[in-house]
Parts: C-alpha cells; structure tokens; sequence
C-alpha cells in the first residue's frame, strides 16, 4: 500500500521560523517563560480566554423561571477547583428540588490557565458514574468552555437525595501550573412529552462512595465485577458501558501485534502490543451477554495539541456508553438468587503469523464501569420463562504483517492488517403481567485496521473502520453506527533535546438510533417549550432561540459528523509551540419510527479553526441560520513545556525517550 504522509512540510519551516523568531526575542532582553505566544496583528487579544468547544446537536433548556408545564429550577451541584487534585475528589450533597420534573440538563463551565496536560472527569451520583469527560488544554492567556448534557436517563436518581462525587485528578507543580476551575448547575423541568426512564438504576463499579472516593474499575489490574440479587417484576433491563484507554492504552488502534513490539528496537524503541484491536466485554455469570467495540477517542493533548483549539475532538467532552439490552436473560436473574456482572476489555494475541485469539489482558490501562437500567413491572408481577439462548460465536479475526529491512540490515518498515467481525445473538421466553412474549438482543460487527510504520518507525500510518448493526426486539430499539478513523505522524528528534511532530486526521462519528434508547437521543430537546435557551460555541452565556410549533415528536435521530486537520508541534529550549488547522461538519436529523418516516433537519454546523482562531462557523438550527462571529487566524500559540511526555509517549509510539537521537528520520 503506498503511504502518503498528508502534512505539507512547509507548516513545519513556517513554524521553525516564528519559533526562531521567538526565542531571538526571548535572547535580547525578554524574561523567559514557557508560554511564549507570537501572534499575528489580526489576533484576539492576548488578555481574551481562548473559548473551547465541541460540536454535538444543542440540548436546550427553557428560559425563564417557569414555563407553562411547571418550573424551570436551576440549582447549583459543584463550584469547585481542582488543582493538586490526584486522590481528592470534591464531594457534596444533592437535594431534589421544590417542584416536580421531568426533564434535567446539566451545565458544566470550565476556565483554566497557565500549562497543563489534558485530564479526565467522571462524575457519580453515589456509586453511580453519569458523566465521563475531559478537559482541554490551558493556555497562558487562559480558557474557557462550557458543556450542557442532558440528564433525565438518571430520573430516578434525581428524585432523591444524593451524594456527588467528581473525580478529575490534577497535578501543580512548578511546571503544570494551570488548575481546573469549574461549576456544575442542574436545571429541572417538565415537557409534555417525556420518555420512560428506568425506575431503578445499579452500578457495575467498585463501589466507593461510602468512602468518598470515585468507583470505576481500572482494568486489567481489577476485577470488575458486582453481584445482585435483583427485583423479581422486572419487564426490560439495559446495561450500558463506559470504557476509554489510558496511558500505553490510550492510541490503542495504532497498537502493534505483541509479537512485533520490538520491530524498531534498535531504533526508535519498544512498541505497545496486543494489537490494535479491542473489544470491551458484558459477560452474566461468565457467560458474554454482549460487547462494545469502541470509539477511538482523541483527547485535547493527542497526536498534536495543535488539532484541537479551540474545536475539541469528537465526544472529547462527553464520551458517549454503549448499551447492551439484557431483557432475554430476566428469567434467570429475576429467580431470587444472587448474579454476577462482569467488564472485560480484550485485544488480540498472535502467533506471530497469521493467527490470533482474543487475550484475557491488555496494556495498561482502561477506565470502566456500567449500569444497569431496570424498568419494573406491576408490584406483584413475578417475571418468568426459558433460559436464553445464547448464539455468540468466536470473532472471525485475519491478520498479516510485513518488515522489510535496509541495507545494514535494520528493520525499515512494518505494516499490518488486522480485520476483525463478530455475530451475537441472545433470545428468550419472557411472561410479565402482559403475557409471553419473545425478546431478543443482536450485534452484527466489523473491523478493518491497516497500520503502516516506514523510515525505521518514525511515521506511522494508520486506516481503520469500526461498523455495527444491533437491535432489540422488545422494545422496537435498533442503532446502526460506523467510526472512519485516518491518522498520519511523522516525528524528528533533535541533538539539542528537541523534537517535531507533523499529522494529519481524517475522522468520523455516524449513528442513527431509533427506538427506546436508555439514552437521550438528541431529539428530546426540540420538544422544549420556546424561548428556549441554546449554549452558543461553548460560550458561558447562551442564545435564546425559537422552535417552530409544528415539529413532529421524533423517535430517532441521525448524526453524522466527520473532522479533518493537520498541525505541527516543536518543544524546544524552554518552550513548546504547535499550530494546526481543523474543519468539522455535523448534521443531526430526527427521524419517525416508520418505514415511510421522512427524516428532518434539525441542525447542522460547518465550522473551521486556524491556529486557535475560529475562521469560518455556519449554524443553521431547524432551517434558520445563526450568526457566529469569526476572526482572522493567528500565527501560533505556546503550549506545555518540554518537561512533559517524549515525543514517542505523545504518539503511543511505545514508552520510554527515544534509544538513538534521530535526525531527518533516520539514526545519525
């Protein structure tokens, strides 16, 4: 396969000459300082906090006090900051509100400033995770965003009291120097249409809260797992999984097979293994119930911190769980004995062939934990019938590699291939206060990786497809989802002690749910009562907008979303700098549940970025365009410090600083 490294190399001169210029200045008289920023005449001021954003469909919330179903109630759950945060979650107390509801959003509001690494926030209700998020990356001149989620899946948890525990570790040094300011309000109110939720909700987590401390499982080193014995009148169960790589499992789709980790060793070191490849597992006393396969997630300080401002990556600042409907098994954990749930994350073991397995282990490490949504028939209902049965055969899994060696006999290039799908399918006779009925849960799967390293392992190319087709009978609920992911790095390294990273992303998120999600599809928020309050790019202050009166109650919705980038990245001296250019187009319909249903448009933005400088943003919100101010580029902006990770640790290239310094790509 030909490789073509997509970052034009004159951005990297371009950004060699503005660091030259800089650190000139910083040798003729000015104090030196590691956040050095040159900016072009054109650039925001330096006295403005660069406003970070993602781009999700708008989750509104009434204006006002009271709308004509009730009260609009915001209370506030968190003013917190965390600095020197490791092991010192904030932890308070939450009383529902005076009124009844039965909507919830969430505003989450962050500002930071000075050097800090991108970091990741769980929020718990009790032992209960219901947020997963991260930050972005601060700035000298300092950040803000601002995320609104909505909440109502956790309805039942809402109406009581509740202990809130938000854990997002941090580290101050002399350094690291930028804490995380943050607030955290809830509004509560009532629509006339609202979904089912759960009426009760248990943890898959190491339940910790009685101690105020956080309660996901870091696998593999825990064994995360929980017993109930549960409700005998349950009619539906859901579980769902929230599951994201760290540290050597962060890039884990640029993962090589382990019995290739050390292709490069003599060069550029040791790679990460158990391929790139990974399946997060359900498994119900031992037997798997079902699997997600993840969405590759790319946090604000990934590949290149240049890729992400002020546009984050995609699900950066909520990551999305995924949902394994249950209901065939509630014959048996409605039996009044006790069940065992179980959270696995596999990757692949190779002969070093053309055979592989699925391992019981991966690198280190993931953060996981899950729920499960229990939807309870009439009080003296007793769920019964048939045992499940199970069809989940082995994945079908092709590998193959290849290295090819230079004329001192080094390895020159590796490049894999690794095609992965997998059919599950689990039904049963269940009999509730409405009679017998069949309920099944099926996933259909596919996964394609090709991974190429060239020039001795200093770039790497990486193509990968995750797609999936999963239904559950029972409640007329069905998703269909595909994850295209392209990602070229080439990294230098200098004798100095310096090093240069050039890359380039190609990405996309389409998901079409229809049907009974546990989830909010989106969709909810157009059925709020106008005025209605619209967060406007991540911006504290929000827009007031109006809905027609005429939308349909959707059902499903579509989303489709792609974004492409390239950006450059020098640590030298004292300082770090990084410029890059990102473009994202997002368009979200809703959609009936009928084979006929017209899809509509609900939402759809177009928005580009250049060196942390919004450039280019169309929004159009159900047909009417909302004007967005622009600015003219800027020229580039200083980031965290040269004490942080090696350049290989930034790419996942494998751990520890490079064995040999390497000049143009190759050893010197």
């Amino acid at each position: 396969m030909a490789f073509s490294l997509k970052v034009n190399r004159l951005s990297f001169q371009t950004l060699l000459l503005c660091v030259f210029a800089a650190l000139a200045q910083h040798t003729t008289g000015s104090k030196a300082h590691p956040d050095y920023v040159v900016r072009s005449p054109q650039a925001p001021s330096a006295a403005s906090p660069l406003v970070d954003f993602q781009v999700y469909e708008p989750v509104l919330t009434p204006a006002g006090s009271s709308n004509q179903y009730g009260c609009v109630y915001t209370r506030l759950l968190m003013e917190h900051v965390f600095g020197f945060s490791y092991g010192k979650p904030y932890v308070g107390d939450y009383s529902p509100p005076p009124c009844s509801f039965n909507r919830i959003t969430m505003n989450f509001t962050v500002t930071s400033r000075g050097r800090q690494f991108d970091r990741l926030g769980l929020m718990y209700l009790g032992d209960i995770e219901v947020f997963r998020t991260s930050t972005a990356e601060p700035t000298a001149n300092g950040i803000v965003w601002t995320y609104v989620k909505e909440m109502d899946q956790y309805d039942s948890l809402w109406k009581t009291k509740q202990k809130i525990i938000f854990d997002l570790g941090n580290l101050i040094d002399n350094t690291y120097t930028g804490s995380f300011n943050t607030t955290l309000t809830a509004t509560f109110f009532t629509v006339p249409e609202s979904r089912a939720t759960a009426d009760t909700i248990l943890p898959i987590s190491s339940r910790q809260s009685s101690s105020n401390m956080p309660s996901a499982f870091s696998v593999p080193s825990q064994n995360a797992s929980v017993s109930y014995t549960f409700p005998k009148n349950i009619q539906r169960a859901v579980v769902s999984l929230s599951a994201c790589g760290q540290a050597s499992e962060e890039f884990w789709y640029t993962n090589t097979f382990s019995s290739q980790t050390d292709t490069f060793e003599s060069t550029t070191g040791t790679l990460y293994g158990y391929s790139p490849f990974r399946e997060v597992q359900l498994l119900i006393d031992g037997q798997l119930a079902g699997v997600s396969w993840p969405f590759p997630i790319i946090f604000t300080g990934g590949i290149v911190p240049g890729l992400w401002r002020p546009i984050v990556g995609i699900d950066a600042f909520d990551l999305r769980e995924h949902e394994i409907d249950i209901t065939p098994w509630l014959p048996i954990l409605c039996d009044g004995s006790t069940h065992t749930f179980e959270i696995r994350v596999a990757g692949l073991d190779d002969n070093g062939s053309d055979h592989a397995t699925l391992t019981k282990t991966v690198g280190s490490y993931w953060v996981v934990s899950g729920k499960i949504f229990i939807f309870l028939d009439e009080s003296r209902s007793i769920t019964t019938g048939g045992p499940p049965d199970v069809t989940a055969p082995s994945p079908l899994i092709q590998i193959s590699s290849s290295i090819t060696t230079n004329a001192a006999g080094e390895n020159e290039t590796l490049t894999y291939n690794t095609v992965v799908s997998r059919y599950l399918s689990i039904s049963s006779t269940i009999r509730t206060s409405h009679g017998s009925r069949l309920v099944s849960w099926n996933q259909s799967l596919t996964y394609s990786n090709h991974n190429a390293f060239i020039n001795s392992g200093v770039t790497q190319s990486t193509t990968q497809n995750t797609s999936g087709i999963e239904a559950a009978s029972q409640a007329s609920y069905a998703t269909l989802y595909s994850y295209p992911l392209l990602v070229d790095s080439t990294f230098e390294s200098f004798p100095s002690g310096a090093f240069s990273i050039n890359a380039s992303i190609s990405r996309g998120l389409n998901s079409n749910v229809l049907g009974a999600s546990v989830f909010p599809s989106g969709v909810q928020s157009f059925n709020v009562t106008s005025p209605a309050l619209m967060p406007l790019s991540g911006r504290p202050q929000p827009q007031t907008v109006t809905l027609p009166s005429s939308l349909p109650n959707f059902n499903g919705a579509l989303l489709a979303t792609t974004q492409t980038g390239s950006a450059a990245y020098l640590s030298a001296g004292n300082a770090s700098y990084s410029l890059g250019t990102t473009e994202q187009d997002f368009d979200f319909k809703g959609a009936e549940l009928r084979a006929d249903g017209p899809a509509f448009e609900l939402y759809t933005r177009h928005v580009k970025a250049v060196n942390s400088t919004v450039t280019e943003d169309e929004q159009n919100l159900v047909g009417r365009s909302l004007g967005i101010p622009t600015g003219q580029p800027g020229i580039m902006k200083g980031v965290q410090g040269l004490n942080g990770p090696s350049v290989r640790a930034m790419l996942a290239r494998g751990p520890g600083r490079l064995k040999s310094e390497l000049m143009g790509g190759r050893p010197s």
